[in-house]
């Protein structure tokens, strides 16, 4: 990650690599970037997990991960069916942590 990333805590990083924001939650191809704030916070907690606890990258990566999923899960509601319809899916496996593995340094 370090080749991959080697700025994560950079506020330019943080910016940069931040939740994305759905201008029309109505429309549907549109909609499909909520599911990406959800994938990528369930994406990044998987990430945390392979981390070594005093990894310096942990604390950005959490706030990544935190605010990925604070957006997605917000639009995960019953107001357009362009995305309620499957990002409750996505919610789910973010919730229960489906696939992440516990931490392998626990």
């Amino acid at each position: 990650m370090d080749l991959f990333l080697p700025e994560l805590s950079s506020a330019d990083a943080q910016t940069h690599l931040g939740p994305v924001v759905t201008p029309d939650a109505s429309d549907g191809k549109l909609a499909h970037l909520d599911g990406l704030n959800l994938s990528r916070a369930w994406m990044l907690e998987g990430i945390l997990t392979g981390l070594p606890k005093d990894d310096s990258r942990t604390l950005a990566l959490h706030s990544l991960a935190e605010r990925h999923r604070d957006v997605g899960l917000a639009a995960v509601t019953g107001k357009h069916y362009a995305g309620s319809h499957w990002l409750a899916s996505f919610a789910v496996y973010l919730l229960t942590r489906r696939g992440v593995e516990s931490s392998l340094h626990e």
